[in-house]
């Protein structure tokens, strides 16, 4: 009998497929929303194997309801929406995708700080609207990123892959991380710095910590006001890890200059959050790994660590 794969989202036929020779698969069926938490928690009680993606909430409760559960892939590096520790005490192992989209988000949160610094989205607004109708000295005038000083706060792959971009920008880069990386300090030249004084020094300030207990609302009122009045703020880690109603609060008195974030405390923002009113955040919908090149390669992981459940191999890619 073959096992019954449930996917919770509608992934290419190229991809799915071939995946029907070897299991009853059974997915969402369209493009145009997620599948219900309360589809979720119904298909979980039969599935054996389920293939999720990062919005997906995948609690103790419903772990614990799921008898023939054996594992779950998520469509993400991230986990936090998957509660780990249950699945763990319950056998079920739980894969990622790591490593294949560490170039795809340096280039995004790159992109963030070029676009939140020149005020790109604000200015083409204005073009798009019909609102632009003259020059002014000082009409959209942005902050420069040339020879300015990066503070990366989470050195891991990614961090560093952006660290080498901003070489050809001759920015100084200083970084925090819960340990010294002695070796890419040596590679690339930056330099280690506590939280306090990164915040305090840099022009701009990337996140790209994982979300955990000790990192969750880590950047709150108390540290923006460390930061310079001309700083910049980008997030591409995940949403708890700043305090969104003090980012609010902080850019709207100017305590620092703008802000960018791909993610956020509650996915798919809504539309009357109290950052999307403001003109010096830039709000992107969590599309840090989203090229086609990257999301096809974090398919084919997942992909691998379901057959090699099937074959009852070796999984590469098990968190647990």
């Amino acid at each position: 009998m073959q096992p019954v794969l449930w996917i919770t989202s509608k992934l290419p036929a190229e991809v799915v497929e071939p995946l029907k020779t070897w299991a009853d698969v059974r997915q969402w069926p369209t493009l145009e929303e997620n599948m219900p938490h309360e589809k979720l928690k119904e298909v979980i009680q039969e599935a054996e194997i389920i293939w999720t993606i990062m919005g997906d909430e995948v609690s103790r409760e419903l772990i614990e309801s799921a008898p023939n559960l054996k594992i779950i892939c998520n469509l993400a590096v991230g986990f936090n929406n998957i509660d780990v520790e249950a699945a763990t005490e319950h056998g079920i192992i739980v894969t990622n995708t790591p490593g294949v989209l560490t170039d795809t988000t340096a280039d995004l949160a790159f992109t963030l700080m070029l676009t939140t610094a020149r005020r790109i989205v604000e200015s083409s607004n204005k073009v798009l609207s019909g609102e632009w109708n003259y020059w002014g000295v000082n009409q959209f005038a942005g902050m420069d990123i040339f020879g300015k000083k990066l503070g990366i706060i989470g050195m891991g792959r990614i961090g560093e892959a952006l660290a080498y971009r901003t070489k050809g920008f001759n920015m100084d880069v200083v970084y925090h991380n819960r340990n010294r990386k002695l070796e890419a300090e040596e590679k690339y030249g930056f330099s280690y710095r506590e939280l306090d004084d990164l915040l305090k020094e840099c022009d701009f300030v990337v996140l790209f910590t994982p979300l955990t207990e000790e990192t969750k609302g880590m950047i709150g009122a108390r540290e923006l006001a460390l930061m310079k009045k001309t700083a910049i703020l980008i997030n591409v880690a995940r949403g708890g890890i700043v305090q969104e109603q003090a980012l609010y609060e902080a850019l709207k008195n100017d305590v620092i200059w703008a802000a960018g974030a791909d993610v956020f405390e509650k996915e798919p923002v809504p539309v009357d959050h109290p950052l999307l009113s403001l003109p010096n955040f830039v709000a992107l919908p969590h599309i840090g790994s989203a090229t086609l090149a990257t999301r096809r390669k974090m398919m084919d992981m997942n992909v691998e660590s379901i057959m090699s459940y099937i074959e009852k191999e070796e999984i590469k890619h098990s968190i647990n």
